[in-house]
């Protein structure tokens, strides 16, 4: 049950993964988003890649750190059912936002499954 545990966490990093890029790589900004890396919207995409690296660090942390996983199954609840709620909110249009939210859906499964094993 051990090795599930991690390999849910490591999954759950690995879904933070390409939204964290833009930090290492601003270019990805316009390639994701489709908004030129250097105005306004850009640097707060590019603030949003420094938030994701954290998630994606928090999963990390929790695949090795049992005593992480309380508190980075908060992180990526808030990260990932936040955004599935502002999106539906918004419309929840087709378009490249639609692949996110379905991702985080997805998502929600091995959220699920570490969850219930930290807060049992």
């Amino acid at each position: 049950m051990e090795a599930l545990t991690k390999l849910c966490w490591v999954l759950l990093a690995a879904l933070h993964l390409a939204p964290s890029l833009p930090l290492l790589r601003p270019g990805m900004v316009e390639r994701l988003y489709g908004v030129p890396a250097s105005g306004d919207l850009g640097v707060l995409l590019t603030h949003r890649a420094a938030l994701f690296l954290a998630v994606l660090a928090a999963c990390v942390f929790a695949a090795i750190a049992p005593e992480a996983r309380r508190l980075a199954s908060i992180v990526c609840a808030i990260s990932m059912i936040g955004f599935i709620a502002v999106y539906m909110s918004a419309g929840a249009e087709a378009g490249p936002l639609r692949r996110i939210a379905l991702a985080d859906a997805v998502g929600l499964l091995p959220l699920a499954f570490v969850a219930w094993r930290a807060w049992r």
